[in-house]
């Protein structure tokens, strides 16, 4: 019996609404084993796949060690594991939520500091009147510290936060913060301003495959099958078919032709256009003589190739 395709998806929050949200629109309804509080599930229409319910941060870990094919979680979370990502993790798709900023945020009462070469003048400045470098708490070591290097930032010292990370600065446990934060109304009620540079990394959740783990060419079909219904889907929201009584003469083929060669993709009886071309699409068809103009929104648009797909192949054959 072939060994399954392993797809870790949050057991909890917020993110795990959304994942479960976007994967029933896709047609791929999750089912956790043993009720809601599984930690194992299957997907609708993937049967040779296995789910393992995990917490956002054990998802990054999984892919990290080989223990887990594919997964979704955030962004900050995967690029948390070092400087590597791409030798160890393929993101394969944006996923459009689960968005938050990991930011720098200093005092608001910090005047004359508004970017990281501030900052760096600032940090300066205090290890020579204090003796002590400057504390900077965050739960992000790693994108910390290869941010504040790209800046030239020497003079700091990470505190590891724990808990409430925009709570330091008040509490007297750091002077800086680097968070996680999708409105920025939790660090302005803190006293707290995110640097005008000092966006490290802007995330969402993220569709990534493990380059660790042993990969079947069962399990790449299983894949395979997966990221086609994934992209078919996304291509559909973004879509909308025209159709209208073909005449074949040359003034449609001329107006076709046209609308193609913007973009438009050839339809046995009409065309798949973008939703940001519908209006200009339909107005040149009815300039034409042609119509009536029927627009209506595909549930899939399957092409022949799948890029992310290519993609995965490709690192991992």
């Amino acid at each position: 019996m072939n060994a399954p395709l392993i797809i870790a998806v949050p057991s909890k929050g917020r993110l795990k609404e959304q994942v479960e949200a976007w994967l029933a629109d896709c047609g791929l309804d999750l089912a956790a084993s043993g009720g809601a509080r599984g930690y194992l599930g299957a997907l609708k229409g993937l049967p040779d796949a296995q789910v393992r319910l995990l917490s956002a941060g054990d998802i990054a870990d999984a892919l990290d060690a080989g223990e887990a094919h594919l997964g979704i979680t955030g962004e900050d979370l995967l690029r948390e594991r070092g400087e590597d990502l791409d030798a160890r993790v393929l993101l394969l798709k944006a996923l459009g939520f689960g968005r938050a900023d990991l930011v720098v945020a200093a005092p608001k009462s910090w005047l004359d500091v508004e970017t990281m070469a501030d900052l760096e003048e600032v940090a300066h400045d205090y290890l020579a009147r204090t003796g002590r470098r400057m504390r900077v708490a965050t739960k992000y070591l790693a994108q910390t510290r290869a941010f504040f290097a790209r800046h030239g930032v020497v003079d700091y010292r990470i505190t590891e936060s724990s808990g409430a990370t925009e709570g330091a600065p008040a509490a007297g446990a750091a002077e800086l913060v680097v968070d996680i934060t999708t409105t920025g109304a939790t660090l302005v009620a803190n006293g707290l301003k995110v640097l005008a540079d000092g966006v490290i990394l802007k995330s969402q959740a993220q569709l990534a495959a493990s380059l660790k783990a042993r990969w079947s060419s069962a399990q790449l079909a299983a894949a395979e099958r997966l990221l086609r219904i994934v992209e078919a889907r996304s291509a559909a929201l973004d879509s909308a078919t025209l159709t209208w009584p073909v005449t074949g003469d040359a003034a449609e083929a001329k107006v076709v032709d046209a609308l193609a060669a913007a973009g438009a993709s050839r339809r046995p009886h009409g065309l798949l256009v973008q939703l940001g071309q519908l209006a200009e699409a339909t107005l040149a068809l009815t300039a034409a003589g042609l119509g009536p103009v029927t627009a209506a929104r595909p549930d899939f648009v399957f092409d022949v190739g799948c890029p992310p797909f290519a993609a995965l192949s490709e690192r991992v054959i």
